[in-house]
């Protein structure tokens, strides 16, 4: 499961990537109506992270080596959840920042996400040659 775990977290990150790189207007916008649903945009987003976070969690539980990254991100987004959960102004605090000149915000995000999908298929292929 851990390695199904891992191609399952790189496509999300490349699909979710690229489009940050190519359409961060319409993530503004996404975020923005989000924001305009008040508390219940903000629980729309914890359940995404939270569902998102909790599958690694469930199924990647590797506290060593390099594999360790996934697990962290699986908690960061379990706890990210959670707030958006027990705190939802904070988190639409976050999307009410978000504007059309702040969509590179969202570019900058998917080259992180690229180059995490790329670390993650790198941890999947190096344990198929081990």
């Amino acid at each position: 499961m851990e390695h199904a775990t891992q191609v399952l977290a790189a496509i999300s990150f490349l699909v979710i990537g690229l489009s940050h790189l190519i359409q961060p207007k319409a993530w503004v916008a996404f975020y923005q109506a989000l924001a305009a649903r008040g508390t219940s945009g903000a629980f729309l987003e914890g359940f995404l992270l939270l569902n998102f976070g909790a599958f690694i969690v469930a199924f990647h539980n590797v506290w060593h080596g390099p594999a360790l990254v996934l697990t962290l991100i699986g908690w960061s987004q379990v706890l990210k959840g959670a707030g958006r959960f027990l705190a939802p102004q904070v988190g639409l605090r976050a999307m009410q920042r978000l504007t059309p000149e702040r969509a590179w915000y969202f570019q900058v995000g998917g080259v992180f996400a690229l180059l995490l999908s790329g670390f993650l298929w790198w941890l999947r292929f190096r344990a198929v040659t081990q």
